[in-house]
């Protein structure tokens, strides 16, 4: 894994992206298109905003999501189809294909499965991370399923993953957080190919040096990213405070 640290997340997100459009355009360039996988909230939209400038032929890009709050429709705001469409989807053009995950399925386990089967036909190129203030990677909250193959798997919500969707502004009170999503597991998102991991702002500081320092452990769910070469890690200089002299 390698660390890049930049002076602020506005720097993050145009460092990031420069690493994201890279890797994608070789993808292309390999194999004739790119599969990617976005994760979405705040920490994101620097990134989102550099790779909407950025010189990439979307139309042979394959779109997924990292994962998606089951119960809540795409109409809301803190629906992870609502927010990439709103940020970055509707400044490109068409891509190749796009595959949300739907919430609010009628059957749960059915949707979990089509996403499942059909992720076998699109291995990953790119996946574009963050980490959680709890450690986590998508909604794999500690103690996170290392063991796991199948693509997406269902989970619990902690309390700390909750609350950080709450000081986010996603929801106004803990009740309304939702209890359960569908995210990728672990051992999918680091079978990508690349990893770009943007991760600005001090409230992800400890979790950041729990990452770097700490064991690999279920416990620490981030620190498996550490197994990865070819994993980017990019900080500022407030989400670096208690790692590095600043």
């Amino acid at each position: 894994m390698r660390t890049i640290i930049s002076e602020d997340k506005i720097d993050l997100g145009i460092m990031a992206a420069r690493e994201g459009e890279a890797k994608i355009k070789l993808a292309i360039e390999q194999k004739g298109s790119a599969n990617i996988v976005f994760v979405t909230g705040n920490s994101q939209l620097e990134t989102l905003k550099n790779l909407i400038k950025a010189d990439i032929p979307w139309e042979k890009v394959n779109i997924f999501h990292l994962d998606e709050f089951i119960g809540i429709p795409a109409s809301n705001t803190a629906s992870s189809e609502n927010f990439l469409k709103k940020y970055f989807l509707s400044k490109i053009c068409q891509p190749l294909s796009y595959t949300p995950i739907n919430g609010v399925a009628k059957d749960i386990n059915a949707e979990l499965k089509a996403l499942n089967t059909k992720m076998l036909d699109y291995p990953l190129d790119v996946a574009f991370i963050c980490i959680g203030e709890n450690g986590h990677l998508a909604f794999n909250d500690p103690p996170a399923d290392f063991d796991t193959k199948a693509p997406y798997i269902i989970v619990n919500l902690d309390r700390k993953s909750r609350k950080q969707q709450v000081g986010e502004g996603w929801f106004k009170t803990l009740e309304e957080a939702p209890e359960m999503a569908i995210t990728m597991s672990i051992q999918h998102i680091l079978s990508a190919k690349s990893i770009i991991c943007s991760c600005p702002d001090q409230r992800k500081a400890k979790a950041v040096k729990s990452c770097l320092f700490e064991y690999i452990t279920p416990l620490n769910p981030a620190s498996c990213l550490r197994t990865r070469q070819e994993c980017y890690l990019f900080l500022d200089r407030q989400s670096s405070c208690l790692v590095f002299k600043n």
